[in-house]
């Protein structure tokens, strides 16, 4: 195991959510004496939506979610680190089968309404064998709190268990969102994370369910990236157990997220989803830094973020960052790659709040010194300004570092 992310945040206490109970445990699938397998039990009537991959060559879990997706309830949820079971298939296929199977009759529920999970190397058949073996004891073990236990036996190279939780009220009645997410490496948008878990005990139907899942993950997961890879594995999952006592939520809420009933909790969730996404960013592959671009005066917000992550996959920008080193004329070159309108004479860059260029031209004066100290730092902030009109974006990454290649160069070893 790798020594913890200088950038690690501790767990926030993770009270019970009414209707979920989980358990862990080491399954064998590819760490010996550590938890790499989780079930969770789900409440009836838990409702779910789901977040995606766009990789071409998704694994056979992200196969099976977006078909059980289709049924809008969910009893159970299987996850296995060490193993991502992709591109193996019809042994892929036969294990999430037995799995979901096996779940299912453990829990007394239709095997559509297991939802699975797994990440890890990809190309070598799960030994889904050691998985099911190990599903009875940790059925008999649920316990609605064992999260840091959840949140340990998802990771692969994580160096730290992630997770975020909030309250909200719908009406007069209070309700919880609680999530974990685990993610390290392969990490780009579209859906960047490996995986993540959310759970809340209210009330609500699935379409609006999924609406609220796709804008929040639109603004948090999709404004991350740690190496521009996405994986073959992205999955998140948002369940809503029902056991939370408030008012009744319309199947439309009023508005495409739920409208002013669900304000406050489209609020807590969506700030769930962004802790998550930065949790993953703090804790990426090798990563000393954690680096927030700011971009505005782009022709749209759209055009804003795709230079913001054009700068953030850049790994010119990032091994300086690493470095400390000021060069903020890759952070120019970052932008003109971009693809987007960008105007050489308009553009201006700062970083740690010193702005270095002013409409494309050097600050008289400028002062690297405080860039420099600024650079030393755990935080590094980037602000572009492309003059050209009022889009603005924020983008999350980290530093690449040699610790990136230490950890990749032997993955299978």
């Amino acid at each position: 195991m790798a020594a913890v992310s200088p950038l690690a945040v501790p767990l926030p206490a993770l009270p019970p959510l009414d209707g979920v109970r989980m358990a862990a445990a080491a399954a064998g699938i590819r760490y010996p004496g550590r938890r790499d397998a989780v079930l969770v039990e789900l409440a009836p009537g838990t409702t779910v939506a789901g977040v995606f991959t766009r990789n071409k060559c998704p694994g056979a879990p992200v196969d099976w979610c977006r078909a059980a997706l289709r049924g809008g309830r969910a009893r159970a949820v299987v996850v296995n680190a060490g193993n991502a079971n992709v591109f193996t298939g019809a042994a892929g296929r036969e294990a999430v089968r037995a799995t979901a199977d096996t779940a299912a009759g453990l829990l007394g529920c239709p095997t559509r309404q297991v939802f699975l999970a797994s990440t890890g190397v990809i190309g070598e058949a799960l030994p889904y064998d050691r998985l099911t073996a190990a599903l009875p004891a940790m059925h008999a073990d649920l316990r609605p709190d064992a999260w840091e236990d959840a949140a340990r036996g998802i990771m692969t190279t994580d160096t730290f268990p992630k997770a975020a939780t909030r309250t909200a009220r719908i009406g007069d009645g209070e309700v919880r969102i609680t999530g974990i997410v685990k993610g390290s490496g392969m990490i780009a948008p579209d859906m960047a994370t490996m995986l993540g878990f959310v759970f809340t005990d209210a009330k609500i139907p699935a379409p609006l369910l999924q609406k609220m899942l796709t804008a929040g993950v639109d603004r948090s997961f999709n404004c991350t990236t740690v190496d521009s890879d996405t994986s073959t594995s992205d999955t998140v999952l948002l369940f809503a157990t029902g056991q939370a006592r408030h008012a009744r939520v319309p199947a439309t809420g009023g508005s495409a997220t739920g409208g002013p009933l669900l304000r406050a909790f489209r609020a807590a969730l969506f700030a769930v989803l962004h802790d998550l996404a930065l949790a993953v960013v703090r804790d990426g592959e090798g990563a000393q830094k954690l680096v927030r671009i700011d971009v505005s005066g782009a022709v749209s917000p759209r055009s804003a973020r795709r230079v913001a992550l054009a700068i953030g996959n850049s790994p010119l920008v990032k091994t300086a960052i690493a470095g400390g080193d000021a060069n903020w004329g890759r952070i120019v070159m970052a932008v003109g790659k971009a693809g987007e309108p960008a105007e050489r004479d308009k553009l201006s860059v700062a970083v740690g709040g010193v702005w270095m260029a002013r409409a494309g031209s050097l600050v008289p004066d400028y002062d690297e010194a405080p860039v420099v100290a600024h650079m030393t730092g755990r935080e590094i902030a980037i602000a572009v300004d492309l003059g050209l009109g009022g889009g603005r974006a924020t983008a999350w990454t980290c530093d690449l570092t040699h610790g990136y290649i230490d950890i990749n160069g032997a993955y299978r070893s």
